[in-house]
C-alpha cells in the first residue's frame, strides 16, 4: 500500500497567510497531520544517542575533569566500538553484508577491489568477500588475465604451492604493488616525509615564529636576524623553476570545502553531476606539520578531480609557510591552488588565531601570503567572511590592503556573505558582496572576487551572481565579482545542483535516481575507506552525515512555489512514494534504515548524531 493511502492527509490546503518565510510552500495533498506509516514509528534505543554513552565518550577515565569534558566540539557524539581481529574475520566468513534478511543484496559480489583489480587485500576480513573467498578453505583468491585475454581465478602466486610458478620473480603477479588499497588516489604523503614530520626532523627552511623572536632579541643589531621568516632574506627551498599556475574560475561551478561531508567519495559524486572545480576539506596546519595521517587524508585527490585545491587553516605565518614547503617538495602531491581559510567560525579554530580570527591579524596574514607564494608554484586563494560582526564588515578594507601589498600569485578572493558571529544563521548579504566587488582600487592589480552563500537553484545563481556581476560602482568603476557558482550547503542538499545551473532547469529528480546516487556513493566509500568492517562503518557514518542534509530537499513536483529557498524547512509531509517519504524524514532513525538498505543491518548498539548539530553549531 502506498504512503498516500496509509497516511492521514490534511483535508484542506494551508492558507497562504499562515506560511512564514521559513516554511516551504508544499502542495496540500502532501501535507499530513500524522507521521507516515512507512517510517519508523517508535524509535529503537539502538538508533537514538544515549546519555550514558555520550558521557562515557566524553570522559573515558571516569574523572570529573571539567576542562577535558569541554574540549572538542564533538567529543560527546557516539562512536563505533573497536572490533577485535577475531571478530573481523568471523564476520567476513560467516556473514556477508549482502546476504540474509535485511542484507544489501545489490552489493552481492560487488567488492570494489575484486571487480577493479582482481584481488582484495582485505582477504577474509572483506565484508563483500563471497565473490573472492573460497568458503570451504577460507583462502583469498586472485584473478589474472593473460596476454590472450584468458581469465584465471586461483591463489595469488606468492602463496601458491605449485613448483612451476617459482621460476622467475618478474613473471609473478604482484597484487600488493599494483592492487594496493587506494592505488588510484593521489596526494598520498610518503612514509619518509611522515616519519620526518612526526620526529620533528623535517628540513624546513622557514623558522618558527618563537625561534625568530628569540634570534631577534639576541641579535638586535643584525638586520638578518631581525627579518621575518617569510622575508626575501630567508632561503627558499631548491625547487625547479616553474611558471605559476593561475586558475580561471569564471563560468565554472566550484564546490567549496565542506567539513566532514565534503570527502573524496562525495566529491566524485559532484564531478559526475558537472562540478568543474573541487577542493578538499579544511586541514589544520599544526596537525599537518605533526604528520598526522588523518589530517593529511583530507588532502587526497581522485584522478577525476581535474582541477583541485586544498584548504589550510593556521594562526601563524610560519605554519602556513612550512605546510607550503612540504606541499612543494613532495613529488607525489599535486594541487592546482591553495585556499587560505579566513572564514571558519568555530571557537576551537578562532581561539588559535586561525579561521575568521585571521581576518583581524593583517600582519600575520601578509607574512603568510609572502611565505607561501615564495615557495608554491600554484596560486593562493583567500576564503573570508564579511567580518567578525555583522554590524562592522571589514572584508572590503581587507581586500584593498591585500591589493596594496602587491603580492603576486593571489588567485581570487572568496567571500561568504555572513559574519563570523552569524555563522550560518540568516541570509547571506549579497548587497555587501557586490559592494566589495566594486571596492578594489584601480591603481593596483585587480583580483577576482567569488561570492558565496545561499545558492540553491539556477535562479538563485542568476539573480544573486549574474545580475550583480553586471553592476558597477557609483563612479562607473570595475566590478571584480566574477560569474562563478561557488556551492556549499546547496551542494550537500542538492548534489545535482551543478546540472541544474548549467542546464538552467529545476530538476524534479525521482526517488529512485536519488537512491542510485547513494548507491554510487556507497561504492566509492567502500573503495576509499575499505571493504572490511571498519571501512563499512566509516562509509555508513559519512553516508548518515550526508543524509542529515539531503532530507531538507523537497522535490520540485511537490512545491506550490518553485524554487525552494535555502533557509526554508518543510512541514510534516509525505512523498509520492514510500522511498521518497523516507528521504524526506527528519528522524535519524529513518536515515539509519536507509543506510541499512545500502550497507546491511547496523551493528548492535549502533548510535548516530549528526555532527553539524553538535555544540559547535550556533543557530
Amino acid at each position: 500500500m502506498s504512503t498516500v493511502e496509509t497516511a492521514s492527509v490534511s483535508s484542506s490546503p494551508k492558507p497562504a497567510d499562515q506560511y512564514d518565510s521559513y516554511t516551504v510552500k508544499v502542495k496540500s495533498e502532501f501535507v499530513v497531520d500524522e507521521r507516515p506509516s512507512c517510517l519508523v514509528q517508535e524509535c529503537d534505543s539502538a538508533t537514538q544517542p544515549s546519555t550514558s554513552t555520550s558521557e562515557k565518550d566524553g570522559n573515558d577515565n571516569g574523572s570529573s575533569n571539567k576542562k577535558n569534558n569541554n574540549r572538542g566540539q564533538n567529543k560527546k557524539r557516539p562512536r563505533d566500538s573497536k572490533i577485535s581481529n577475531a571478530d573481523k574475520a568471523c564476520l567476513a566468513v560467516v556473514r556477508d553484508i549482502s546476504d540474509g534478511d535485511g542484507g544489501a543484496t545489490w552489493l552481492k559480489d560487488e567488492c570494489p577491489f575484486w571487480k577493479k583489480n582482481g584481488y582484495c587485500q582485505f582477504g577474509i576480513m572483506c565484508r563483500l568477500g563471497s565473490g573472492h573467498i573460497n568458503m570451504s578453505t577460507g583462502q583469498n583468491l586472485c584473478r589474472t588475465i593473460d596476454e590472450a585475454g584468458n581469465e584465471t581465478i586461483g591463489l595469488p602466486t606468492p602463496i601458491s604451492d605449485s613448483a612451476t610458478e617459482t621460476s622467475s620473480s618478474d613473471n609473478k603477479p604482484k597484487p600488493g604493488a599494483v592492487l594496493k588499497h587506494q592505488v588510484d588516489v593521489m596526494n598520498s604523503l610518503s612514509k619518509e616525509t611522515t616519519n620526518l614530520l612526526r620526529k620533528n626532523k623535517y628540513p624546513f627552511v622557514c623558522k618558527r615564529h618563537f625561534e625568530t623572536k628569540k634570534a631577534s632579541s639576541n641579535n638586535k643589531g643584525s638586520e638578518q636576524a631581525a627579518a621575518p621568516p617569510t622575508d626575501t632574506t630567508a632561503t627558499t627551498p631548491a625547487l625547479p623553476p616553474k611558471e605559476r599556475k593561475l586558475i580561471d574560475f569564471s563560468n565554472k561551478v566550484y564546490i567549496a570545502p565542506l567539513t566532514t561531508v565534503g570527502n573524496l567519495p562525495f566529491r566524485r559524486i559532484m564531478k559526475q553531476y558537472g562540478a568543474d572545480i573541487t577542493c578538499g576539506e579544511m586541514a589544520l596546519a599544526d596537525q599537518l606539520l605533526q604528520g598526522k595521517p588523518s589530517e593529511w587524508a583530507l588532502l587526497k585527490r581522485h584522478p577525476s578531480e581535474d582541477c583541485f585545491g586544498v584548504q589550510i587553516a593556521a594562526g601563524h605565518a610560519d605554519q602556513f609557510t612550512r605546510v607550503a614547503e612540504v606541499l612543494a617538495n613532495e613529488e607525489s602531491i599535486e594541487i592546482d591552488f591553495l585556499d587560505m581559510n579566513l572564514g571558519c567560525p568555530l571557537d576551537l579554530i578562532c581561539n588559535k588565531g586561525a579561521g575568521a580570527c585571521m581576518m583581524l591579524r593583517e600582519k600575520k596574514l601578509r607574512g603568510s601570503l609572502e611565505g607561501m607564494l615564495n615557495v608554491l608554484n600554484c596560486s593562493v586563494t583567500i576564503k573570508m567572511r564579511t567580518g567578525w560582526s555583522e554590524k562592522e564588515p571589514i572584508a572590503h578594507r581587507l581586500q584593498q590592503n591585500i591589493q596594496k601589498w602587491g603580492i603576486e600569485g593571489v588567485g581570487a578572493f572568496m567571500l561568504h556573505g555572513r559574519s563570523r558571529l552569524q555563522r550560518y544563521s540568516r541570509l547571506a548579504n549579497w548587497d555587501y558582496i557586490t559592494e566589495v566587488g566594486c571596492s578594489q582600487s584601480s591603481e593596483f592589480t585587480q583580483i577576482p572576487l567569488i561570492g558565496n552563500g545561499d545558492i540553491y537553484s539556477f535562479t538563485d545563481y542568476e539573480e544573486k551572481i549574474l545580475k550583480n556581476v553586471e553592476k558597477q560602482d557609483e563612479n562607473g568603476g570595475a566590478n571584480n565579482l566574477i560569474p562563478c557558482a561557488m556551492l556549499g550547503r546547496g551542494a550537500l542538499i542538492k548534489p545535482w545542483l551543478p546540472t541544474e545551473i548549467k542546464e538552467r532547469r529545476h530538476w524534479d529528480i525521482s526517488a529512485s535516481e536519488r537512491l542510485d546516487m547513494l548507491k554510487e556513493f556507497t561504492r566509492f566509500g567502500l573503495e576509499h575507506w575499505g571493504s572490511d568492517q571498519q571501512g563499512v562503518n566509516r562509509t555508513r557514518r559519512f553516508l548518515l552525515e550526508w543524509l542529515s542534509f539531503l532530507h531538507r530537499y523537497v522535490p520540485v513536483g511537490m512545491l506550490e512555489v518553485v524554487p525552494q529557498q535555502m533557509n526554508q524547512r518543510p512541514p510534516q509531509i509525505i512523498g509520492r512514494s514510500d522511498l521518497e517519504t523516507k528521504f524526506l524524514s527528519k528522524n535519524c532513525a529513518d536515515w539509519i534504515k536507509i543506510s541499512e538498505m545500502l550497507l546491511g543491518p547496523v551493528p548492535q548498539g549502533f548510535e548516530f548524531e549528526p555532527k553539524h548539530k553538535a555544540n559547535s553549531y550556533k543557530s
